[in-house]
């Protein structure tokens, strides 16, 4: 039975499932775990924004100007510097490809901010569309704080009179206009100066990754319970094989005996001939009994060891082995 399960098939099979198993307890399932709970901290933040009242942008950026809590409300006052305007090039938004613009906000203090003033759907051909400058002299602004992106692998381009980049990275921003920039940006909030389409804020909507996460740990425990399932069956069914072989085998050797007689049978008939001897000739013609074969009463009558285990649904094998004894005869 061992040999049966060291064969390559079962083989492969156990280390798929071995592997399986282990990215899903491991990998897949950590992962949309994870973004649920990123997506849970993220609601929560934009809530806790939304109930505060703004705070002025130096309790919610630091000294190097990172953030303490993504969303935050922020206000500051400041102007805008228009003329380092820059543009985040075929972001989507709302299922639609846009340009955002990107301007540096120099705020009373001397800090200034990465400030996303909204977006703009393209034009035919995605091409930049007119674009409002952003206001002239003091105002006072109230944005959510984001965090910085990474940077694209993409280079800015120059276009349309524009420099255009495709990732919100302060970093490469602040090299592109030759401003210092903090380290984190701020998202314009809707019905502020300079404001051109506000950017929606996310849904508070958890999504199905807490539920994917659940199937995945339900995958990682059903597929070895499958693979133990498929084990026990081949152990069944070979057991059952063999159980049969044996039956057949000996209802095989039961017919084979009937059929050619015992030796002790054929003892008492040479003893019987040496008592009753028959006169010369007589009977010479002549069949005896005793030379015509006869046919077991096993053989005619099957046992019902010797039916059928199956009825007429299966093939009759003890039918078989009844027909090839009775073509002895």
């Amino acid at each position: 039975m061992l040999k049966t399960f060291l064969k390559p098939g079962w083989v492969l099979s156990l280390i798929f499932i071995v592997a399986f198993s282990y990215l899903s307890f491991t990998v897949l399932a950590p992962w949309q775990l994870n973004k649920d709970a990123q997506i849970v901290e993220r609601n929560h933040l934009i809530e806790e924004a939304y109930d505060a009242d703004p705070q002025p942008v130096t309790e919610v950026f630091s000294a190097d100007g990172s953030l303490h809590k993504e969303w935050e409300r922020a206000e500051l006052t400041g102007h805008y510097l228009s003329e380092d305007e820059v543009l985040l090039r075929l972001r989507p938004v709302e299922s639609a490809p846009g340009f955002q613009s990107l301007v540096p906000f120099e705020t009373e203090s001397g800090e200034t901010f990465l400030v996303n003033r909204g977006w703009m759907p393209t034009d035919e051909g995605n091409s930049v569309p007119h674009i409002d400058p952003a206001p002239q002299g003091e105002v006072t602004i109230v944005a959510m704080a984001r965090y910085d992106e990474r940077k694209h692998t993409s280079a800015p381009i120059e276009e349309q009179g524009y420099t255009q980049v495709y990732s919100i990275n302060t970093e490469q921003i602040a090299e592109l206009v030759d401003v210092p920039l903090a380290h984190d940006y701020l998202q314009l909030s809707p019905e502020q100066p300079g404001e051109l389409h506000a950017l929606p804020v996310p849904k508070l909507d958890r999504g199905n990754h807490l539920s994917y996460g659940y199937q995945w740990i339900a995958f990682g425990v059903m597929a070895p319970l499958g693979f133990a399932y498929f084990v026990w069956s081949e152990i069944r069914e070979r057991r059952r094989a063999r159980d049969e072989d044996a039956l057949i085998a000996e209802a095989t050797a039961a017919a084979t005996g009937a059929g050619t007689g015992s030796p002790d049978a054929a003892a008492d008939t040479d003893a019987t001939g040496s008592d009753h001897e028959e006169p010369a000739g007589e009977h010479s013609d002549a069949t005896t009994p005793s030379a015509l074969p006869s046919t077991p009463a096993a053989a005619t009558q099957p046992s019902r060891r010797s039916r059928s285990r199956y009825g007429s649904a299966k093939p009759d094998f003890y039918e078989k082995i009844r027909e090839r004894g009775q073509e002895r005869y």
